[in-house]
């Protein structure tokens, strides 16, 4: 448990957990202990929740943003921007409880070629203004930045300052948060496959290429992160949309009829707390299933 609670952590009662035991010289008992920051109904339902059974790596689609305009007759735009509220929030949250990793599914390749240029144009600016805004909230939460996608396409000022951006906070320990930005699951396969080739070709010829899972892990963008363990969508929207479609092979989903623009941390938690209901059998039986099979 200890290597998943943030240092400035308080310990509170929860009524809905026993005592549990924290590892080390002293072996004491503690009750539930509450990271701080978290609000009241944050902490009521982190209180259901089992600290040794987080998710290491959380993806999100964020999705809703044009819906949540067009209800409230705003430009598509104020959606996008509405939407940075968010994931200040569901940074925090998640830096808070100790996920090692969230991925944040920012910008499509899709995006890039089909929405309106004055759309894709007030996008870059904004990530360029977030990037800049949120550094000292990284900061402060010991968040780690890094992207991927096709960055290179990206515009010369938005490159800038995502490099600022990732060097400010390449000290910080705590999260490493993820922005898939011009990005496409197919792409950073196909990526892959290029760079697999091009390794070969400097290192004796191809016909020395070995093709298989592990080897097309190494080249892919997420290289450096555990495939996720829970991957969450907003909106209601039943689709993956070319995210991580390597990396989500086993992944729980969790939808949300959630717009985006409203997502916060309580969200994020529900999340959380449905995925803790799920088992996970990567394609086996549980242990109930393996010892009547076992047994008949």
């Amino acid at each position: 448990m200890a290597g998943f609670l943030p240092a400035r952590a308080r310990v509170v009662h929860c009524n809905s957990l026993p005592p549990v035991l924290v590892s080390g010289t002293e072996g004491v008992f503690l009750q539930a202990t509450i990271p701080a920051g978290l609000d009241a109904k944050e902490a009521e339902i982190f209180c259901q929740l089992d600290p040794a059974r987080l998710p290491k790596h959380i993806a999100i689609i964020m999705d809703g943003n044009g819906r949540w305009a067009r209800k409230r007759h705003f430009p598509r735009v104020a959606g996008h921007r509405a939407g940075v509220t968010s994931v200040r929030y569901t940074v925090e949250t998640a830096s808070r409880i100790g996920i090692p990793s969230l991925t944040l599914y920012a910008f499509s390749e899709e995006n890039w070629k089909r929405r309106p240029k004055t759309e894709v144009d007030f996008l870059m600016r904004l990530l360029s203004q977030y990037l800049k805004q949120e550094v000292p909230t990284l900061h402060k939460n010991n968040v780690r930045l890094q992207y991927i996608g096709r960055l290179h396409e990206l515009p010369t000022f938005v490159q800038e300052r995502m490099d600022w951006a990732r060097r400010e906070t390449s000290r910080n320990t705590g999260m490493i948060l993820t922005l898939a930005l011009n990005y496409s699951a197919r792409s950073e396969l196909v990526d892959a496959f290029q760079s697999m080739l091009h390794a070969a070709a400097s290192n004796g010829g191809i016909e020395h290429l070995k093709i298989d899972e592990e080897a097309i892990t190494r080249h892919l963008y997420t290289c450096h992160l555990p495939d996720p363990d829970l991957v969450i969508r907003t909106s209601g929207e039943m689709r993956l949309s070319n995210f991580l479609l390597w990396q989500l092979a086993y992944a729980e989903i969790y939808v949300t009829p959630t717009l985006w623009p409203e997502f916060r941390g309580v969200h994020l938690l529900e999340g959380i707390a449905e995925y803790q209901k799920r088992e996970r059998r990567y394609g086996g039986l549980n242990e109930g299933h393996s010892s009547r099979a076992l047994r008949s």
